[in-house]
């Protein structure tokens, strides 16, 4: 049976997905507390992040929530896609669209005119239930007698099919590919600035790791709360996506990095040969128990932290130049 898991990332994406194309640029998005739809209000769809979200009224368009609980008592005309906590239609409600959710629970007692892909602890149909699409879950089915499902049930899936278990060899050795790749790309094309990182890195270990750490805690602290203001949502997912791509090249540099010092001792400088010993010396030394988790830890505190730090050298040299520059340029006014 497939893990719930192992669904997040991938409805997480879905999620983001669906947040920024140009079909919800006029939804209403929220954020924090409790989101109510009235009565007697109609938006023109909603995107929600945390707290909770209740429909008493008419969502004329999608529904897209991050975190925290559904509920739907009214109507929604378009999907309600939901990451994480609780999901509820009520006996009154409908979702005359898809309903997609991952979280703890997920509770239908309404109407879904389209097909439900839920990935949950419990999926729970009621005696009043009525499901026109096809329901595919993964976690416990719990289903009254009297709930109705047109397009039939799919178990194990989640309604985006099966995903295979991967040997733990093959995924060693696509960790070694994909940073060896991403390596070469950073050799190629900066082979300076990957230097740089590199040097940084040996000449303050201490202050880079440290550097790494603080990177790693509080960037996604700070954008989340910036998410928290209407105008911080688009700059919080871009940031996000900034935040993994400098990760994924930090904890590259940190393998470049043992490998340069590991020549280093030999007296050699081979970028090419420094990558590859590094990738592969880092790859060997994680099958050691205990150890080889602790050196992941620390190549990938020293990379992210030495990139932090040569990001902020050059933007303060670049700045330097600017102002020698801007010094250096012969004034237009005439003397008295």
């Amino acid at each position: 049976m497939v893990r719930i898991q192992r669904l997040l990332p991938l409805l997480l994406v879905v999620a983001l997905a669906l947040a920024v194309v140009p079909g919800s640029a006029a939804a209403d998005t929220r954020a924090g507390g409790t989101v109510v739809v009235a009565e007697n209000e109609t938006v023109d769809g909603l995107t929600a992040f945390g707290g909770t979200v209740v429909v008493h009224g008419t969502v004329d368009g999608d529904v897209t929530a991050f975190g925290g609980t559904v509920v739907v008592y009214g109507t929604v005309t378009g999907d309600v896609t939901a990451l994480g906590g609780t999901v509820e239609v009520d006996d009154g409600g409908v979702v005359q669209g898809d309903l997609t959710a991952a979280g703890g629970a997920v509770t239908i007692a309404g109407r879904v005119g389209g097909d439900v892909n839920a990935a949950a602890d419990t999926v729970t149909l009621t005696d009043t239930a009525a499901v026109a699409g096809t329901l595919s879950y993964d976690g416990e089915l719990v289903s009254a007698p009297g709930a109705t499902v047109g397009g039939g049930v799919v178990e194990g899936s989640g309604g985006f099919g099966p995903l295979p278990d991967i040997p733990t060899w093959a995924g060693t050795v696509s960790s070694i590919v994909s940073t060896l790749v991403v390596g070469a790309l950073l050799v190629a094309v900066l082979p300076g600035f990957t230097d740089r990182v590199a040097d940084a890195a040996v000449d303050a270990p201490g202050r880079s790791a440290l550097s790494g750490l603080g990177f790693l805690v509080f960037v996604p602290i700070t954008l989340i709360l910036i998410a928290f203001t209407l105008i911080g949502i688009p700059v919080t997912i871009l940031g996000f996506i900034a935040y993994a791509v400098l990760l994924t090249v930090g904890y590259v540099a940190g393998n470049y990095t043992l490998g340069r010092y590991i020549l280093s001792i030999r007296d050699m400088e081979n970028r090419w040969l420094a990558l590859l010993v590094g990738v592969l010396l880092v790859a060997a030394l994680d099958f050691a128990p205990l150890v080889g988790g602790l050196v992941q830890l620390v190549v990938f505190l020293l990379g992210v932290g030495a990139l932090v730090l040569a990001l902020l050298g050059a933007y303060r040299d670049r700045r330097d130049r600017r102002n020698d520059d801007a010094d250096a340029t012969p004034s237009n006014e005439s003397p008295n």
